[in-house]
């Protein structure tokens, strides 16, 4: 789930334990163009604050205006859809065709945020299940790649880090990657068995483990949505973790270091029982280029790289580091 969507909870469950009614909206259906996927949520409080988001902002007016002029009077769920009519799109700053369906629930203590929100802190993925008939809550472990879904007047949604991302090495450069990684609801793993760097880890939420990396990547038993990158430039450390990983389901497998040694790790690689086949799955130079420089650059354009491959990004439009643009020239025939 989205940070904001994080958020969102966490917030509804202050409201409650003050003592406030508040609403919670999760967009559950669109079409045509929207500013905010399926699953996007939003929470309103009696007084009219609002936190998170369900479109461009004209939605949540209008949610805001009916708070403060009605208070919250439903005591059931409730599904709402804007933007039916030209008119309507228009007036909610829809695109043109776009309809956006939401439900809206009123939250009280058997919504069971704050126990959803407990089993969140314990990194698990929930399913929580809302009967739009009677308000009941059931929360249960969810199954990865499951989605939003609405059947029978039931309204499940899936809750918790959906992807993983381990780190190899405890360097600045991994704090940087770290902290946005986790911002982008990655749980993430530090993996350094390097003595000197294990005082000076300190990323809230974000563990650091002193297993070698080829051990822990085998015992992790990466899947289809987990992600790791080496960032020691140390090969004993990197290449043995690379050549377990490549042979994962995992969805990206990148590396840090020039285009120079990445050819050398490559041609280890192959010398391990990696086949050129997995080998290809290896990123490297690791990123997207952006003409990074700063630690803080280079961990944004790891982590835009890993977002385009986890979205399905062609090749063809990233522009590779192995690929960027060649000095100028002043051969004013090559140009």
């Amino acid at each position: 789930m989205d940070s904001i969507d994080l958020e969102v909870l966490k917030t509804s469950a202050a409201w409650l334990a003050a003592g406030h009614r508040c609403e919670l909206v999760t967009v559950i259906k669109t079409w045509g163009s929207s500013p905010r996927p399926v699953g996007a949520t939003l929470a309103i409080c009696d007084d009219g604050t609002v936190v998170g988001s369900v479109s461009g902002g004209c939605i949540e007016d209008d949610l805001i205006d009916t708070v403060r002029v009605h208070g919250i009077v439903r005591t059931l769920p409730e599904i709402v859809s804007y933007g039916i009519s030209a008119d309507e799109a228009h007036r909610f700053g829809l695109p043109c065709g776009g309809t956006i369906e939401l439900a809206i629930e009123p939250l009280h203590a058997d919504s069971r945020v704050a126990e959803l929100l407990a089993r969140l802190e314990a990194h698990e993925l929930v399913e929580r299940r809302l009967d739009l008939r009677t308000g009941a809550v059931t929360l249960k472990t969810a199954v990865p790649g499951a989605v939003l879904a609405l059947e029978d007047a039931v309204l499940t949604t899936q809750h918790g880090p959906r992807w993983r991302l381990l780190i190899i090495g405890a360097s600045q450069l991994s704090r940087f990657v770290a902290q946005i990684a986790t911002a982008m609801d990655y749980h993430v793993i530090v993996c350094d068995p390097r003595e000197e760097y294990r005082g000076g880890w300190n990323v809230p939420g974000v563990p650091l483990l002193h297993a070698m990396p080829d051990d822990l990547v085998l015992e992790l038993k990466l899947d289809s949505r987990s992600a790791v990158v080496a960032l020691t430039h140390d090969p004993k450390l990197d290449d043995l973790a690379l050549m377990e990983a490549l042979k994962s389901p995992a969805f990206y497998v990148g590396a840090i270091g020039s285009r120079a040694n990445n050819a050398k790790r490559r041609e280890r690689l192959l010398q391990f029982d990696v086949s050129a086949e997995q080998l290809a799955r290896l990123h490297g130079p690791i990123g997207l280029y952006i003409g990074s420089k700063t630690p803080a650059e280079i961990a944004i354009s790891i982590l835009a790289e890993l977002t385009a491959v986890k979205n399905g990004v062609p090749d063809a439009l990233q522009i590779q580091h192995a690929a960027a643009l060649s000095p100028p020239t002043t051969d004013i025939c090559a140009r």
